[in-house]
């Protein structure tokens, strides 16, 4: 009862949570890319902070899959649209300015690596939860970026 006193609905509860999530998401992936020395390691930062953040959080994804499968257009689901939306971008301007410096190949379709990347994570996180470890995020975050790095013709990461 308490709950709907400061919200009227579920799906103003669910759009106040994605809110939160998408505020907190895209401030981490804009530090991790802050520090980096290039695009493609900035790439890297950013693929380690989404992993954490979906370790850290493990009930998000839980909530935001069973929302998503919701029939027509909710509130959360505009929220989760516009988030992937924001995301990609930084994640094109990224791909872009790698290939514009020569760390990826020309011919690198950014979109489509774009959606990779994002792709790569819902693979682990989907992993964790069917195994029900969280940890298991972090732990195979490396190897599949290394793999996704690999693929979009960047150098192997330094040791």
């Amino acid at each position: 009862g308490a709950l709907f006193r400061h919200f009227p609905t579920k799906g103003a509860i669910l759009e106040a949570v994605m809110d939160w999530v998408a505020e907190r998401l895209l401030a981490r992936v804009d530090k991790a890319a802050r520090g980096a020395a290039s695009p493609v390691d900035a790439l890297e930062a950013i693929f380690m902070a989404h992993a954490g953040f979906a370790a850290e959080y493990p009930g998000v994804p839980r909530m935001l899959f069973g929302e998503l499968q919701q029939p027509g257009e909710t509130l959360p689901k505009k929220t989760v649209q516009r988030l992937i939306r924001q995301y990609e971008e930084r994640l094109r301007g990224l791909l872009a300015a790698g290939k514009a410096r020569g760390e990826l190949g020309p011919a690198l379709d950014v979109n489509a690596a774009a959606v990779l990347f994002i792709g790569s994570i819902q693979g682990l996180v989907m992993q964790s939860l069917l195994v029900d470890d969280a940890a298991r995020i972090r732990r195979d975050a490396s190897g599949v970026f290394s793999i996704y790095r690999h693929g979009i013709g960047g150098a192997p990461s330094r040791p």
